[in-house]
This record gives structure tokens, C-alpha cells and sequence, in this order.
């Protein structure tokens, strides 16, 4: 019998708000533990929560980018639940009246596009964070993260496979980058994702028992967390058990799922509208501000840099993944007009680097200006793509000018046409076998000859046009 997964993701995006969505306590992360708390967000009595417009107007940009349908009243609710890093024993937010419903993300695996419809996104807060002590059996409760501003993406459940999974977390990751609500962190948690797995005979139309997947905080994690996931329930049922709804860990080390505790249902949390935040009221005008105020978005732009530059698709996407760099792209290409040498100077140079460290372009010292000269020095035969690839790494680290560096490491190209003749001459001369060779129809012993020009110039030569004088002077 073969079975299908059926998955539904439930993504948490914090968002880059200078303070949390109900106080003015700032979202800075890194701070010492409990410095960035107050009555509010530690839920003491009498504190009263106000909302932030700016999640609000967060909330549209990602509505309008998806195509989700934005309810012109949403109402917040309390969900109730007890752990030791809720304050207030309770977690302000949003569940029959959400801010946005529907919309959709468009994916592409193995050159195959699908759409993953979106059920919900809805505003909520944060909870705290506790911290194991590794040498004693207690843990510590860090209130900073408390009242943090989420946004939480729920899909409908139209992914089949962890690969699909993974695509449509890089997408959503993608988007929310390009419109600035969130830097898609998933190491420091400002992206957070659980899952909704359970399989089924293929064909069939009924859901299987779902299980409910937390503690995955990499694309890697998730795949795995899956893979495993699926394996572990087609292994139960073709065994005659059955699959107990439950929330199940993933470790990391071990590569495998556990049981955490049974899954709850909604009525588990003893949902109401929170009776201290009226509900709030979308103005359509509102709307249509953010709406006009929106970036160009990934699939659009990848599209465009295919027409307008000519490039093949696959650059086209590397490139518009982060916006940063396709901006910085663009600026590049309006310096030096040859889109495809640009792309490829990124895609691997500069992508190298970048990696590397772990970094966006726009938090180097990198400027498209560099690029450009490099490319024009390459262009122009002053220096060799080898020479180019040389300074590089120096210039990415420290932001000094291209030019510069060629003149102080004594990189500059030896191009003066006379000079090199004559050494082409010498070198013909030294080497009257291979000049037969070359003469008896053997081409490619010309590789040799530049080479032996390179050797007397240290390497200084302008290949390219040693290539020119050898070819005309064996023709001849």
C-alpha cells in the first residue's frame, strides 16, 4: 500500500517593532534577562494592554502580499494555558475574528509550481522564555521576549512532502524579509515553525490523525522532523496500530520525534474576546495606503530581471531571494551595463563571502561601486580575473577601493602590445618543435606557448591579448 503525507504548517514571525504589541517595553533581543519587561507584559494586576498600530499595519502588508482577505473588524481574544513563561496564565490573541483569512503562497519543487493556500493570519503576543541551568535541576523564566509582536501563518493542508515544506518556508521567509516585518532569523527564533503531519492511503480523501510537530528552528530541522515524522506513522499502520494525536519534540542529535504531550484542541484553551482591547476597525483607506506603499515582491522581481536583463532563471532567482542584493544587483548593473557578468560576479564571489559570514550584502562594507570597477578593470585588460578574484576577499573586508589595491600588490597587466610581441618572438624562437607542432594542425599547444609568455612576465601578461599576438605571428 502506498501512503501520502499531509502537512500543514503553523509559522510564527516576530516582528521588527521597536516596542511589543500592547507596552512600550522595546523588542531589542539580546538583552540581560528581565530588562525589557513592565507591569503590562508581565500581566500585574490593573495593567491595561493598548495595541501597536504597527503590527496592525505589518499584518496588512503580509495580508495584501499573499491575496488574503482582510476582515475590516478583527477582535482579539484570550487563549488560556499554563506554563511557566505566561505571565498572565492567558496569551492575547486573535481566533474567530483573525485580521486577515485565505490567500496563498506559490511554491516550486523539482520545476513544478503549486500553490499552498493559507487558512488565517492573526495577530498575537509572545510568551517568555525559559532557561535550563545545566548543572542544577531548575530553570529560569527570561520575561524579555514576553509581549514580543508575532504574526502566525496558518496553511491549509495542501503540502505533501518535507521538500514542499521546506519551499514554502523559504518563500513565506522571502516575502516577509522584502516587506521589512521581519528578518526571518530562525536561529534567534524570530522564525518559528510547527507542524501538522499525519499520512494517508494514497487516493484516499480522508485526513489521517494529525500530530503536531514543535522545536524546529532550521530548514534543515524541518525536513528531517518530517521525514521522520512520515516514516515513523506509515511504520504504525501498516503494523495494524493505530496513530495517537499528540505533540511530539524533535531532537536534533537523534534525529527523531517524541512525545511531548496529547494535542489540543481549540476548546482546550477556553477562548473569549479579551474584554480589555475593544475590536479593532480597518479603514478601507487604510488599505490602500499600505497597498501602494508596498516593494516590488519576489516573484515579480525574479520575473522582471528575466525580461529586462536577460538573465536565465536560475540567476533570476538567486538573486531576488534577498532583497538586499537584488537591489544591490540592480545598482550594480545601472555602473557596469553587462547584467550577466554582474550576476556572475555575485553568484559566486560575493555569495562566497557572504555565506561565509553569515551576512545580508547591506551589512558589508561591499558597494555596488566595487563591483563595478573590478569588472570594468577586467574589462578594460588591466588586470586579469585572476588578479580580480585576488584582491577581492580584501576589498569585500575593508571596503577599499579596487584600483588602489591592483597599484599597491603590483597586479596591473602588462598590455603594451609592443613589449609583449617581442616576447611572444622569443619564446617562438625557443620552442621550434611545438611552433612544428602547432603548423601540422596540433591548435592547442597555444595554451603552451602562453604559457611560456606568462612564466617571463611573472604572470603579468594580458593573456588575452598574448593569445592575439601568438595566433597572428604562428599564423603568419
Amino acid at each position: 500500500m502506498e501512503f501520502e503525507a499531509v502537512i500543514g504548517l503553523e509559522v510564527h514571525t516576530q516582528l521588527l517593532t521597536e516596542s511589543k504589541i500592547f507596552c512600550g517595553c522595546s523588542t531589542k533581543f539580546g538583552a540581560p534577562p528581565n530588562h525589557h519587561t513592565c507591569p503590562v507584559c508581565t500581566g500585574m494586576p490593573g495593567s491595561l494592554p493598548v495595541l501597536n498600530r504597527r503590527v496592525v499595519e505589518f499584518a496588512l502588508r503580509l495580508a495584501l502580499a499573499v491575496g488574503a482577505r482582510i476582515n475590516p473588524v478583527c477582535v482579539f481574544a484570550r487563549k488560556h494555558y499554563f506554563y511557566p513563561d505566561l505571565p498572565k496564565n492567558y496569551q492575547i490573541s486573535q481566533y474567530e475574528a483573525p485580521i486577515a483569512e485565505g490567500g496563498a503562497i506559490e511554491i516550486e519543487v523539482d520545476g513544478q509550481r503549486k500553490s499552498i493556500g493559507l487558512v488565517r493570519i492573526h495577530m498575537e503576543e509572545d510568551a517568555g522564555k525559559l532557561v535550563h541551568d545545566e548543572k542544577r535541576p531548575v530553570s529560569y523564566v527570561d520575561f524579555n521576549r514576553t509581549g514580543v509582536p508575532l504574526l502566525e501563518i496558518v496553511s491549509e493542508p495542501d503540502i505533501r512532502s518535507p521538500e514542499e515544506a521546506v519551499a514554502y518556508l523559504k518563500k513565506l521567509r522571502t516575502i516577509v524579509r522584502y516587506l521589512g516585518i521581519c528578518d526571518g532569523n530562525m536561529e534567534e527564533g524570530s522564525l518559528r515553525c510547527d507542524a501538522n503531519v499525519s499520512v494517508r492511503p494514497k487516493g484516499s480523501q480522508e485526513f489521517g490523525t494529525k500530530v503536531e510537530l514543535k522545536n524546529m528552528n532550521s530548514f534543515r530541522h524541518v525536513e528531517r522532523a518530517l521525514k521522520y515524522e512520515i516514516k515513523r506513522q506509515i511504520g504504525l499502520l501498516l503494523e495494524g496500530k493505530e496513530v495517537v494525536q499528540e505533540t511530539r519534540l524533535f531532537d536534533e542529535a537523534k534525529g527523531v520525534t517524541h512525545s511531548m504531550r496529547g494535542k489540543e484542541e481549540a476548546h482546550d484553551y477556553r477562548y473569549f474576546p479579551d474584554p480589555d482591547l475593544v475590536p479593532v476597525k480597518i479603514d478601507p483607506e487604510w488599505i490602500e495606503k499600505v497597498r501602494s506603499e508596498l516593494p516590488e515582491l519576489p516573484d515579480a522581481k525574479k520575473q522582471r530581471f528575466i525580461e529586462e536583463y536577460g538573465l536565465p532563471t536560475y540567476d533570476a532567482e538567486i538573486l531576488t531571494v534577498s532583497r538586499p542584493l537584488a537591489e544591490f544587483f540592480e545598482e550594480c548593473v545601472k555602473l557596469f551595463p553587462q547584467p550577466k557578468k554582474v550576476s556572475n560576479w555575485l553568484m559566486t564571489e560575493v555569495l562566497r563571502e557572504l555565506n561565509r559570514e553569515g551576512k545580508e550584502i547591506d551589512e558589508t562594507n561591499l558597494k555596488p561601486e566595487h563591483i563595478a570597477e573590478l569588472l570594468k578593470l577586467v574589462e578594460d585588460g588591466v588586470v586579469s580575473i585572476t588578479a580580480a578574484k585576488k584582491i577581492f576577499p580584501e576589498v569585500y573586508a575593508t571596503g577599499r577601493n579596487p584600483k588602489e589595491l591592483v597599484e599597491e600588490k603590483g597586479l596591473r597587466q602588462e598590455s603594451d602590445e609592443g613589449a609583449l610581441e617581442a616576447i611572444c618572438r622569443e619564446v617562438l624562437s625557443e620552442n621550434p618543435a611545438e611552433v612544428e607542432k602547432y603548423k601540422s594542425g596540433k591548435k592547442g599547444v597555444i595554451g603552451f606557448f602562453v604559457g611560456q609568455v606568462m612564466k617571463k612576465t611573472r604572470g603579468k601578461a594580458n593573456p588575452k591579448l598574448v593569445n592575439q599576438i601568438l595566433t597572428r605571428l604562428l599564423e603568419a
